[in-house]
């Protein structure tokens, strides 16, 4: 993996980062909701984040060879499930943290009860966003079910991963599995799933797509891991070394930090392979595997 940039930002999410704020921010001043709710969604929303998400639906129907743009709606709708997401998880009946992206966490910020209406809103709202893409009714309601089904898978990922209840007699590596594969690699599958949709993809190529987002998924959450023992606080913006205090099932508290590192790289290797019968419109996909791979925030 030396051979692989290992600047801390991300080049390819930078070329789309702004074009999916500034749509975020069109978005939520033309939304009509109380002046409050909108101040705390702006928040949290526009403070910044990698746009993941958002740049995987993006880039998944660029992939297809369609232009991006066309899937601003759905990639916007993405990024306000994710952060309604982390509004919820920080929650002190939750993760209980204090600090996301260098700042007061929202309920810090503006109280739990704001916290918790905003978060509620962010998740309605979605799915409205969600239905402005130019495709046909039937692709916009693929749309809005892939969505919605990803949002469930992430929830069923907290649920296991802060309270429990998967099977006893499962190892706490199929079980971390599990966990990988719902709470952080459901959304990164259905942005790029979605993205497939919006450019009208053959179903080989969006089964190609859609196989990429699952490896990046699962080699997203073990490079998360691995920051949270490796890096401090202040330089990724938020509390580390929760997991381990909670005993939350990690992947270097299940396999150990060199292995864990071994997996990202084969993880990486997959996802390129899953992009190996698309041309070059897929390559910012394959740039970004590798800036994730390497990434030390």
């Amino acid at each position: 993996m030396n051979t692989l940039m290992t600047s801390t930002e991300s080049r390819v999410l930078a070329e789309v980062a702004d074009q999916i704020s500034d749509d975020l921010a069109r978005r939520l001043r033309c939304s009509e909701i109380a002046p409050l709710l909108e101040e705390a969604i702006s928040y949290c929303l526009l403070s910044g984040g990698k746009r993941l998400r958002p740049a995987l639906v993006l880039l998944s129907a660029e992939a297809t060879g369609v232009d991006r743009s066309i899937a601003l709606g759905p990639a916007c709708a993405l990024e306000m499930i994710h952060t309604f997401s982390l509004v919820h998880d920080d929650l002190p009946a939750m993760d209980d943290d204090a600090m996301r992206r260098g700042r007061p966490t929202l309920h810090v910020q503006a109280g739990e009860a704001t916290a918790i209406l905003a978060g509620d809103a962010m998740l309605s709202m979605a799915f409205e966003w969600a239905t402005d893409v130019a495709v046909e009714p039937g692709a916009i309601v693929r749309i809005v079910r892939e969505l919605a089904t990803a949002t469930t898978d992430m929830i069923s990922g907290q649920v296991y991963d802060t309270i429990g209840g998967l099977p006893t007699e499962l190892t706490d590596e199929q079980r971390l599995q599990i966990i990988q594969r719902t709470k952080t690699g459901a959304l990164l599958r259905a942005a790029c799933r979605m993205g497939a949709i919006c450019g009208e993809a053959d179903p080989q190529t969006e089964e190609h797509l859609v196989a990429y987002g699952e490896a990046l998924g699962e080699m997203f959450q073990i490079v998360d891991d691995l920051l949270d023992v490796t890096q401090t606080a202040e330089h990724v913006g938020k509390a580390t070394g929760k997991d381990l205090e909670a005993g939350k099932l990690t992947s270097p508290g299940v396999v150990g930090i060199d292995k864990s590192r071994e997996e990202v790289e084969r993880l990486r290797q997959r996802a390129h392979a899953a992009l190996a019968a698309l041309g070059a419109e897929a390559d910012p996909l394959r740039s970004l595997c590798d800036e994730m791979a390497v990434r030390t925030r």
